[in-house]
C-alpha cells in the first residue's frame, strides 16, 4: 500500500507535499529492530580442538559477577551428594561453575572404565543451567593413559581465561615428567595393596607415603612458563583466582607455586585448592588460601571440617566469598532436594 501525506509547512514559496511510499515497512522495521547484543567479555587462547568448559554462553549480570566451586568427589564416592550439588546451584544461579579436580575414582589404564566414569560425571553435570569448568586432580590424572584421555576429551590440562576483567588461572598439579609420573602411579598401586591387605606392609611407610608429590604435587617448568606469559599478557586485571587440585604452594622447591607468587606480588589475587576433603583458610603472604572440603568425596568422620560444600564467590569490587554447607541449602519446601547417603567412608589414599 502506497500513502501519500501532506505536509504544510509555512514556507514563503510553496507548500511541500511529501510522499513517503515505503512507510509501513519502514515502520514495521523500526518496530522489530532491537539494539546489539551485548556479551560478556570472555577471553581464552584455545583455537582449536576440544575446550576444557561446556559452554561459552554466560548470562549477563550487572557490574558483579557470581561464580560457584565444588570440591572433591573421590576415595569412595557417595551416591547422590554431587547430583544434589547440581540442583542446588541451578537454584543458586551463579554465572558459572568451577572445579577443583578428582571428579572421577579413576586410577585406572582401563579406557573403558575411564569412558564409564567420564560419561557418568557428565552426564550429571549437563543438568547444570550454566558453564561448567573442568579441572583434574590426582584421580583425573593418575597416569600417561589417564592424562592423554583428558586430553582427548577436554583438551588443555592447565589452561586460563578471562570474565569480565577478572583473570582465572586454572593449574595442573599432576604435572610431572612421563617416567616421574609412571613411578608415583607404580608407588601409588602397592600403597593401595598394602591399604587392601592383598600385601604386606604399613602404608606410613610406603614409598608413595614418603613422596612429596602425593601431597603436594608438582607443576612443570613449562606450565610455569605459560602462566607467566599469561600474566605479563593481562598486567591490570580487576582479580586474578588461581585453582589447582593440590596445595602446590606448600612446595619449597621449584615444582611449586613460589615462582608464580613472586609475578604475583603486585597484583590482588586468591587461591583455591582441594585434594585434602577438609576445609580450611589461611592467608599466606597478605592473600587467602582456601582449601575446599567435599562435593561428595570420602570423609574422616573425626574431622569436623569434613563437609560437603559449595562455594560461592561475589566478584565486587573484590571477592566476597561464601561457604555453603550442602545439607543447608534447601528447597521450598524446606528440604535437601536429594536424601543423603549415610555411608561415611574415612579416608586413607591422598
Amino acid at each position: 500500500m502506497i500513502q501519500e501525506i501532506e505536509l504544510k509547512i509555512p514556507y514563503p514559496y510553496a507548500i511541500m507535499k511529501l510522499k513517503l511510499r515505503s512507510l509501513p515497512l519502514l515502520l514495521f522495521a523500526l518496530a522489530c529492530s532491537s539494539p546489539p547484543e551485548i556479551k560478556p567479555q570472555f577471553e581464552h587462547d584455545i583455537s582449536s580442538g576440544p575446550t576444557p568448559w561446556t559452554s561459552d554462553s554466560f548470562e549477563l549480570e550487572e557490574e558483579d559477577f557470581t561464580f560457584a566451586i565444588i570440591s572433591d568427589l573421590t576415595g569412595g564416592e557417595r551416591p547422590n551428594i554431587y547430583g544434589t550439588a547440581v540442583g542446588q546451584l541451578n537454584r543458586l544461579d551463579p554465572t558459572f561453575v568451577l572445579s577443583v579436580g578428582d571428579l572421577i575414582e579413576g586410577g585406572t589404564e582401563d579406557t573403558l572404565q575411564l569412558q564409564k566414569e567420564r560419561d557418568s560425571f557428565d552426564g550429571r553435570t549437563s543438568n547444570l543451567n550454566m558453564p561448567f569448568f573442568h579441572l583434574g586432580g590426582n584421580h583425573d590424572l593418575t597416569n600417561p593413559v589417564m592424562r592423554k584421555f583428558w586430553e582427548n576429551r577436554f583438551g588443555r590440562r592447565y589452561y586460563h581465561f578471562v570474565y569480565e576483567n577478572v583473570l582465572f588461572l586454572m593449574l595442573d598439579s599432576e604435572d610431572y615428567e612421563e617416567q616421574r609420573m609412571i613411578e608415583i602411579y607404580e608407588a601409588r598401586a602397592k600403597a593401595l595393596q598394602i591399604i587392601n591387605g592383598e600385601i604386606e606392609g604399613v602404608y606410613e611407610e610406603s614409598d608413595y607415603y614418603k613422596m612429596s608429590e602425593r601431597s603436594l604435587g608438582g607443576m612443570s617448568n613449562d606450565q610455569f612458563e605459560y602462566h607467566k606469559a599469561v600474566l605479563e599478557k593481562y598486567p591490570d586485571v580487576k582479580w586474578t583466582f588461581l585453582l589447582m587440585h593440590k596445595p602446590l604452594w606448600m612446595h619449597e622447591d621449584d615444582k611449586g607455586l613460589e615462582r608464580l607468587e613472586a609475578l604475583l606480588v603486585d597484583r590482588p589475587y586468591t587461591v583455591f585448592n582441594g585434594h585434602f576433603h577438609s576445609y580450611s583458610h589461611r592467608k599466606r603472604l597478605g592473600r587467602d588460601y582456601i582449601m575446599l572440603g567435599t562435593t561428595g568425596g570420602s570423609q574422616n568422620p573425626r574431622d569436623s571440617m569434613a563437609f560437603d560444600e559449595v562455594t560461592l564467590v561475589r566478584m565486587d569490587k573484590e571477592p566476597v566469598i561464601t561457604t555453603l554447607k550442602m545439607e543447608g541449602i534447601l528447597d521450598e519446601t524446606g528440604k535437601v532436594a536429594v536424601v543423603y547417603d549415610s555411608l561415611n567412608r574415612e579416608r586413607k589414599d591422598f
